[in-house]
C-alpha cells in the first residue's frame, strides 16, 4: 500500500513539473508576440534589454531609432504586411548571395527596400528579415548589415 501511494505521489509530482514548464516556456515564448499573429517573414521587438533576434551572428547590433527613418517606415510596414513601395522587389527572398549573414537554406530571408531620399531608384537601403525573427539592415546594398533591435 506504502509503495502505491509512493507511486501516485511520485506521478502527481511528475505531472505538476511538466505542466509548470510548460506555463513558464508558454509564458516566456508568447511575452513578446503580440495577440495578433504577425504576418509572414516579420519579426516582433524583445522585451526592452534583452538580446534581439541574431544578435549571436557576431553582427553589431543597432537600435531601430539609430537607422534612417525610412527604416522605421519600412519596419511598420512589414509589420502590417504592406503595401510595400515597389511590390516586385519587397517582400521576396533574400538569398545571402554576399553571404554576410548566418548561412540558412534558400527561403529563409527576404528583404524589403528602406527608401533613399533623392534616389532615382531603389536605392542601396535594406532590411532583411529572417524566419527566427531577426530583422537585419544594411545601407550599402548588402555589402555589411547590422542587426536591428526593433525594441529599442
Amino acid at each position: 500500500m506504502v509503495n502505491r501511494r509512493r507511486i501516485t505521489a511520485a506521478l502527481v509530482g511528475l505531472l505538476v513539473l511538466v505542466f509548470g514548464g510548460w506555463l513558464v516556456k508558454d509564458a516566456v515564448d508568447g511575452s513578446s508576440s503580440s495577440s495578433a499573429p504577425a504576418p509572414a517573414g516579420s519579426v516582433s521587438g524583445g522585451a526592452a534589454g534583452a538580446k534581439p533576434a541574431g544578435a549571436d551572428s557576431g553582427l553589431r547590433v543597432e537600435a531601430l531609432s539609430a537607422l534612417p527613418s525610412q527604416a522605421r517606415d519600412t519596419w511598420k510596414l512589414i509589420q502590417s504586411g504592406g503595401p510595400f513601395p515597389y511590390p516586385r522587389n519587397d517582400d521576396v527572398v533574400f538569398e545571402n548571395r554576399e553571404k554576410v549573414l548566418p548561412r540558412k537554406q534558400s527561403g529563409y530571408y527576404h528583404e524589403y527596400t528602406v527608401k533613399t531620399p533623392n534616389s532615382p531608384d531603389r536605392g542601396p537601403r535594406r532590411l532583411v528579415t529572417g524566419q527566427a525573427k531577426e530583422l537585419f539592415y544594411t545601407g550599402d546594398h548588402y555589402a555589411s548589415f547590422v542587426v536591428v533591435d526593433p525594441s529599442r
